[in-house]
């Protein structure tokens, strides 16, 4: 979940390399660190805490390059301290690294190939790299780094400076992104190929093995038997360029109030004239008719409940068997998919790591996969045989917004899709659907205005809470756990989310006086049984609010507090019946002071195991 960046060019690489890091700071931020060749000497610069604090110490010791490797990090092996921060250089000083990933026999190789444990200066996995390195160093880069990653188990992607090649910059990855690149800047690598947008106009992706030797002005990629390479480039994303806050607060503000438009742009690029089309879906009528037996979503966090809403949009219309499986769950699983299966994978980043195994899985297994992500040519795309992207734009804030909504868009497209494919709903019945999906970004942007006052006083009534309950029923199930998620990533109130059937089995003994109890219950034949629930918790001295698109139900003995939100198909209605929740938990983390955009311990874009 680290980031790396490197540069090699004319001019003093650091700036870029700052620049980089703020960009990847979606990816960690417990601490960032750079390494410079100047003149003779490798300059190392690191600090605790976010890229600001990298910064004033840069500022304080000016350190010049046209070398410079850079490192924000999410903490794996070792505390989140400045120790701890990369870049890591070994016992004799000749390689400096920086590393995104885990080294799972970090231990063993250290103790069997170095053995003197006074030489380390970390708790850190990736410092057994460097040592590694110089142990084995034959005075070619190439052959060391190729003898050295080939003992490695887990994941790396590695930026790597030789002291004997001051004008060299080397790179390696294995089941870590990362990529080069060569413009009129400079030459770089990163975690990222959005994070190079305005450095460079296109990228290549180095992949498992490969080694790449990066001079200014000239990029040499091997195989990790050292032949030479001719690679595909593929063009950087130029709309990941971060406009700021605009005016807002906090990132997160901003995107909440972006998801119309994200769903707007998403949904004009798959529906036109009325009709779904999806440019890299290769499904075929005869497949989609006759060979399509069920469908499983596969993601983690937030996507995988956008998954399970597509599970029960699928059900009901498509009359398909379908299911949401957690990708780090699925991935060791027995895994019962096969030719006959649409596996969809759902990633914000396009390179969230169980996702992306899963995804493996599921195609060695002979599943027809299909990814829904939000980055061109990101891993889980590119191993896809088909994919649709989502154009929710650059997401800052870590706590998703705007791309969970337009991921929702796109799974209901594809679900109407399918079902008028497959004959189930007639074309009459699917331009309805469409219709009312074209209509979607409207209601988004009103309800987000029509229920922001409700939210601010809502969190009053919250941002002192020990504990929050939410429950709901069917698609309602899936955004309480959603809801319940936000909630606690970014307030650090704990919050639990329950399918409301379930509270007679065990869960409502958590019940006691004042405890806050949440329902969010959509317009359905299950609405009258979530109201039953709540009249249970408030039986039990709970304090009740309903968040629903009902526009006869009142407040009542039952029922302390309502947030409506507007109607439309009860199929589409986790796109609209979420939008109070991000608003309440934003307001209840500011009015308890959390960094929103930042919360402790999280990363945007999950790499590692």
């Amino acid at each position: 979940m680290c980031g790396i960046i490197g540069r090699i060019g004319e001019g003093n690489s650091v700036s870029y390399v700052i620049e980089g890091l703020k960009r990847l700071e979606y990816r960690g931020y417990d601490s960032a660190g750079i390494a410079v060749v100047s003149g003779e000497e490798i300059i190392q610069c690191k600090a605790q805490g976010n890229i600001s604090y990298l910064e004033e110490k840069i500022d304080n010791i000016k350190p010049i390059g046209n070398l410079c490797i850079g490192h924000t990090r999410w903490a794996t092996h070792g505390k989140p301290n400045e120790k701890n921060a990369h870049p890591h250089s070994s016992y004799d000083g000749m390689f400096t690294i920086v590393h995104n990933g885990i080294i799972e026999n970090s231990s063993k190789l250290f103790n069997d190939i170095i053995g003197n444990r006074d030489v380390l200066k970390s708790q850190t996995d990736t410092e057994v790299i460097a040592h590694l390195l110089s142990r084995y160093y034959s005075g070619k880069p190439l052959d060391t780094i190729a003898k050295v990653t080939k003992i490695l188990e887990g994941s790396f992607a590695l930026g790597i400076i030789c002291k004997d090649f001051p004008d060299t910059l080397f790179c390696t990855a294995k089941a870590s992104p990362l990529v080069v690149a060569r413009g009129k800047k400079g030459c770089f690598i990163a975690s990222d190929s959005g994070v190079l947008s305005g450095f460079a106009d296109r990228y290549l992706s180095v992949s498992d093995g490969e080694i790449a030797a990066i001079r200014s002005g000239e990029i040499t990629v091997f195989d990790s038997c050292l032949n030479i390479l001719e690679k595909k480039s593929y063009l950087i994303d130029s709309n990941y360029t971060d406009d700021g806050k605009q005016g807002y607060e906090h990132y997160m503000m901003l995107e909440i109030k972006q998801q119309g438009k994200a769903v707007k742009d998403t949904l004009s690029s798959i529906i036109e004239n009325n009709d779904i089309f999806f440019e890299k879906v290769k499904l075929t009528e005869e497949y989609i008719r006759n060979g399509l037996k069920s469908i499983v979503f596969i993601a983690c966090g937030s996507a995988y409940h956008a998954g399970m809403v597509g599970k029960n949009v699928v059900e009901s219309l498509c009359g398909i068997n379908s299911s949401a499986e957690i990708a780090s769950e699925f991935r060791y699983s027995k895994a019962l998919v096969d030719s006959s299966t649409l596996a969809v994978f759902i990633s914000q980043s396009g390179e969230t790591a169980d996702t992306l195994a899963a995804l493996r899985v599921a195609k060695e297994k002979g599943a027809k996969t299909l990814s829904i992500v939000n980055v061109k040519e990101s891993a889980i795309a590119k191993e896809s045989q088909s994919v649709i992207y989502t154009l929710a734009g650059r997401e800052v804030s870590v706590a998703t917004t705007k791309a969970n909504s337009a991921q929702l868009a796109v799974i209901y497209a594809l679900a109407i899709y399918i079902a008028e494919k497959r004959g189930v709903i007639s074309s009459g019945k699917a331009s309805d659907y469409k219709k009312e999906l074209l209509s979607l970004p409207k209601k988004i942007d009103e309800t987000v205005s029509n229920t922001e006052e409700s939210a601010k006083e809502m969190a009053k009534l919250l941002y002192n809470q020990q504990d929050i309950y939410f429950i709901g029923r069917q698609n309602s199930y899936a955004v309480s756990l959603e809801a319940s998620l936000k909630m606690k990533e970014i307030s650090y109130i704990h919050s639990e989310a329950y399918a409301a059937g379930e509270l007679k089995h065990g869960t409502i003994s958590l019940i006691e006086q004042g405890t806050v109890v949440i329902a969010i219950a959509h317009n359905s034949e299950v609405l009258q049984k979530t109201l039953s629930n709540i009249a249970e918790v408030k039986a039990r001295g709970a304090k009740t609010i309903l968040i629903t698109d009902n526009k006869k139900i009142e407040k009542n003995g039952e029922i302390d507090e309502i947030i409506r939100v507007d109607t439309t198909l009860k199929e589409f209605s986790p796109s609209l019946l979420v939008l109070p929740m991000q608003l309440v938990s934003y307001y209840t983390a500011k009015l308890r002071g959390c960094d929103i955009d930042k919360p402790k311990n999280l990363a945007k874009s999950v790499t590692v195991e």
